[in-house]
């Protein structure tokens, strides 16, 4: 279903884009794709978006279908939407740069996955903040039948450590939409050895909202023979706004630097 353009659309949920410096970059136009998490926005990872930028990376944060708007818009949108739009701005990236880097947080770690298995050839690299393409959750076996008499759970917005950060995320969880994500994972799984581009891992200690079973399986599955986990002591679900940040902004922009080298 293709979302509705007349939308209201909070004003934080604002694509970000921003142009290559090569004269930062040694020459070379390399570009950085972001994507937000399930029921967030552009907002939760503009700051990581803005400090690449900074570096000379051009940068694409795009405003996935159904988020920043309304939770009854993104409970009619599936994973295919959201695949879309991230597509569509990699191949936008593609076209400008020489070299093209992914990055996603939580629900967008799995959209970035999923692009590095598709397009081998063309991601210099995959980094993953917090990423979910498993749970260990029980009650998620019940959403086929709960999403059709229940249109929504409580949000899972704001799992920030950092005191006084908004995430301004969605305060309701949609059933069908999340669902739809969550039918994803198992195409995605089977795939992951298709992702041979170097993978960054960021991994919080403490996360309220991604449980400990997708890391042991995106690691353990991946093709990539460059693979690094850090673990973020400091922060909970949402690192990229939390107190790790800037770590998270350092070692991504360090690790752009070295695999996007001609």
């Amino acid at each position: 279903m293709v979302h509705n353009p007349r939308m209201t659309v909070h004003p934080l949920a604002t694509p970000y884009s921003a142009p290559a410096q090569p004269a930062l970059t040694g020459g070379r136009r390399v570009g950085v794709l972001l994507s937000h998490g399930f029921t967030g926005q552009p907002a939760s990872i503009r700051p990581w978006g803005e400090a690449l930028a900074e570096q000379g990376y051009a940068v694409e944060v795009p405003r996935l279908p159904g988020h920043g708007t309304t939770w009854e818009e993104l409970n009619t949108l599936t994973w295919a939407d959201w695949y879309g739009e991230l597509s569509a701005a990699f191949e936008r990236l593609r076209a400008d740069t020489d070299a093209v880097v992914v990055g996603g947080l939580s629900m967008g770690g799995a959209l970035v996955l999923r692009l590095a298995a598709d397009r081998p050839a063309d991601v210099a690299g995959v980094v993953v903040v917090n990423p979910a393409v498993a749970t260990k959750r029980l009650d998620v076996k019940l959403l086929p039948v709960l999403k059709h008499l229940v249109k929504s759970f409580p949000g899972i917005a704001n799992d920030i450590k950092k005191a006084g950060v908004e995430e301004h995320g969605y305060t309701r969880t949609p059933l069908k939409a999340i669902h739809s994500m969550m039918q994803a994972w198992p195409g995605l799984i089977e795939d992951l050895s298709k992702v041979t581009a170097p993978l960054l891992y960021f991994r919080s200690t403490e996360d309220h909202v991604v449980d400990e079973a997708s890391e042991p399986i995106i690691t353990g599955k991946v093709g990539s023979t460059d693979v690094t986990v850090v673990r973020l002591e400091d922060s909970y679900h949402v690192a990229t706004l939390d107190n790790d940040a800037e770590q998270i902004y350092a070692e991504t922009a360090a690790f752009v630097a070295r695999v996007a080298r001609a």
